[in-house]
């Protein structure tokens, strides 16, 4: 949980100064979400190829949001997600 944001779906259970609707999202390859946006905090899980990410911010080289399969809140390098539905060049 952060004090700047959360996800619209608390809205009426928490306050915040923002709210942000989940962007789901595809994990490409496996990858650590992390605690904190540095590249040395505590890893809680690790998600793999194919898992499912809703953002709820990307800033810098790193995206916040839920694990959907883990019910986990972490940040994870931004380059290891898809959109879902997005179209390659």
């Amino acid at each position: 949980m952060r004090r700047d944001i959360a996800d619209i779906r608390l809205a009426e259970q928490v306050f915040a100064p923002h709210y942000a609707v989940p962007m789901p999202t595809i994990v490409s390859r496996a990858s650590p979400l992390r605690l904190e946006r540095d590249a040395d905090s505590e890893i809680v899980a690790t998600l793999q190829s194919g898992d499912t990410f809703e953002v709820l911010e990307l800033a810098g080289v790193s995206a916040w949001g839920v694990a959907v399969g883990e019910g986990l809140v972490g940040y994870i390098d931004r380059t290891a997600l898809e959109l879902i539905g997005s179209v390659s060049a």
